[in-house]
């Protein structure tokens, strides 16, 4: 029997689709926002005036979210998907795999450094503090990039050949879902379907939340999450 090959969703920016049998539609849209927030960081550290703590600290909070999410992403990947994919793996795979995991361990020092500029910057009109998070910050999106293409291009085929949409649904169950809270939901739902193209948006629906979360966004949790975002980044 033939496997089917499910139409994987293809955002701006995004590296890969690989073909196969799992739906990654939950994956691609978190690596879009995260692509997205990165662009934004870069663009609102390099504008904002330091003597400007209000929206410091509003970016600050803003870039204190967009961590957990980053932070609950990748720990998921390494204490669930890639394990499970190790195990299956052959020699080459398991070379990809391993590189994930030590992309990630490079991420996290870059991730600190970027924290503790936000945080300095609430405090004190300190010009080298935002200097230096600047570089720093830059830093983070050209290695999250290269780390997001490189999962896209040859991670995510190993998911395509070696699991089907059973084992992924049931990682999103135990592992991924769990990390966030119902409270968490109604800025997820707005994190992941901010600026997301509108030619994208029915597959996106369809795949995961539905017709009655895509109203409840519309209704309710859009127009919030999009005030707060002018005001974190209203110099980006």
């Amino acid at each position: 029997m033939t496997a089917t090959t499910v139409d994987q969703l293809m955002l701006p920016g995004q590296a890969a689709a690989p073909p196969g049998p799992v739906d990654l539609t939950a994956m691609y849209v978190v690596h879009h926002a995260f692509r997205r927030d990165l662009a934004a960081f870069q663009a609102a550290v390099m504008g904002t005036p330091v003597e400007d703590r209000a929206t410091w600290r509003a970016l600050t909070a803003r870039w204190n979210k967009f961590l957990e999410i980053l932070h609950k992403h990748h720990t998921g990947e390494d204490t669930a998907l890639w394990p499970l994919l190790l195990a299956k793996a052959d020699a080459d795979g398991r070379a990809t795999l391993e590189a994930m995991e030590g992309e990630h361990a490079e991420i996290d020092p870059l991730l600190s450094s970027c924290t503790a500029g936000f945080e300095r910057l609430t405090t004190y009109a300190d010009a080298d503090a935002r200097d230096a998070l600047e570089v720093r910050v830059v830093a983070l999106g050209e290695h999250l990039a290269r780390h997001l293409a490189h999962e896209e291009r040859d991670a995510l085929v190993l998911v395509q050949r070696y699991l089907v949409q059973d084992d992924w649904d049931r990682l999103e169950k135990e592992h991924f879902k769990p990390a966030h809270g119902p409270r968490d939901l109604p800025f997820l739902a707005a994190w992941v379907l901010y600026q997301l193209p509108d030619e994208h948006l029915a597959q996106v629906r369809d795949s995961m939340a539905g017709r009655p979360m895509e109203l409840v966004w519309r209704l309710f949790w859009r127009r919030p999450f999009e005030r707060r975002e002018r005001i974190a980044f209203r110099y980006a």
